[in-house]
């Protein structure tokens, strides 16, 4: 074990498997006191795939997609449970953090157990797919509920005690999908992890100067079955859930932005991918067209005359070409 986060005590939301579970073991091996935590006990098959598309599959798959989940899947009491057998220190509490009440009572169960709360890293999030005109508003509203909102509302309580400390570390995870161009249909998928984009930005600017970072990852790893020969297909051969790279092989850079020696580092976007580590580009304007404001308002007719050569010279639309 290493001491990098010595005498620091981190919270990690959705961290029964996969990703978050990943996340605390690694916390927890460079000295971290973790509070792990996930919505309930225990979880089920058809939280990855739907009951109709396991349904389907052969017996011989159906118990390979299983062994791959109880590989990647747990709660927060099995990733707590790891941790301390390989001799750290960790205490789960179940909790949703889409509900405002449950995200106080984890922030206030990590400070009432460790005595402060110096990480947080909002990991729990929902995958979802469906067209724009399919999605329910109960689908929605789940998704987005968990992303931004839920990380939202464990920042709101956390944030307090890291002001009050002079010291805070919080980590979110986002997903590529915030730039709107993901590889499926999923508009309510990329709104959330956009939000997810705008608060971690909108946080880091806010706190900084207290001590406190806030920067979001975007990761590209094996979380629960995803893997080719497992996951149903879908209508044009691809995977529902592609094969993915081991989710510990990216946890040290987590553990850095966790730590002392990324005081400097806020407000930023990365994506993980195994050994590559990529910083986004902020966002900037690139091109800006200006009438003077002596010669009145824009007009539609002005605007046509010149809108290619001022302001879309260059320009490339996210979806390609227009047949």
């Amino acid at each position: 074990m290493g001491d990098m986060l010595k005498d620091r005590v981190a919270l990690v939301t959705g961290s029964g498997h996969g990703i978050g579970r990943a996340i605390a073991i690694a916390l927890a091996a460079e000295g971290a006191k973790v509070v792990t935590n996930n919505r309930k006990p225990g979880g089920k098959i058809d939280a990855i795939i739907s009951k109709d598309q396991y349904d389907a599959l052969d017996g011989a798959t159906q118990k390979k997609l299983n062994e791959e989940y109880e590989n990647y899947s747990g709660d927060a009491e099995k990733t707590a449970a790891r941790i301390k057998a390989a001799g750290g220190e960790a205490t789960p509490c179940y909790a949703d953090i889409s509900n405002f009440a449950d995200a106080k009572r984890l922030v206030e169960t990590t400070v009432s157990t460790y005595g402060k709360i110096d990480i947080v890293v909002n990991v729990a999030g929902i995958l979802a797919r469906g067209s724009v005109d399919e999605i329910t508003e109960e689908e929605w509203d789940v998704c987005l509920d968990t992303k931004p909102k839920g990380h939202f509302n464990v920042i709101h309580f956390a944030a307090p005690y890291m002001i009050k400390q002079g010291y805070g570390r919080i980590v979110n995870t986002s997903s590529g999908a915030f730039m709107g161009n993901l590889f499926y249909d999923a508009p309510h998928y990329c709104a959330s992890n956009a939000g997810v984009v705008g608060l971690t930005r909108a946080v880091a600017g806010e706190l900084f100067s207290q001590g406190v970072t806030c920067n979001a990852f975007c990761p590209h790893a094996q979380t629960r079955p995803r893997m080719d020969d497992i996951a149903p297909k879908q209508d044009d051969g691809r995977p529902v859930f592609p094969a993915a790279p081991d989710p510990m092989n990216m946890t040290p850079f987590i553990v850095f932005l966790c730590s002392e020696q990324s005081a400097h580092v806020s407000g930023t976007v990365f994506f993980l991918n195994d050994n590559l580590i990529a910083r986004h580009k902020e966002p900037i304007a690139v091109r800006t067209m200006i009438k003077p404001m002596d010669k009145g308002f824009w007009t539609v007719e002005e605007i046509d005359k010149v809108v290619d050569a001022q302001l879309l010279n260059g320009y490339h639309s996210i979806v390609g070409k227009v047949k």
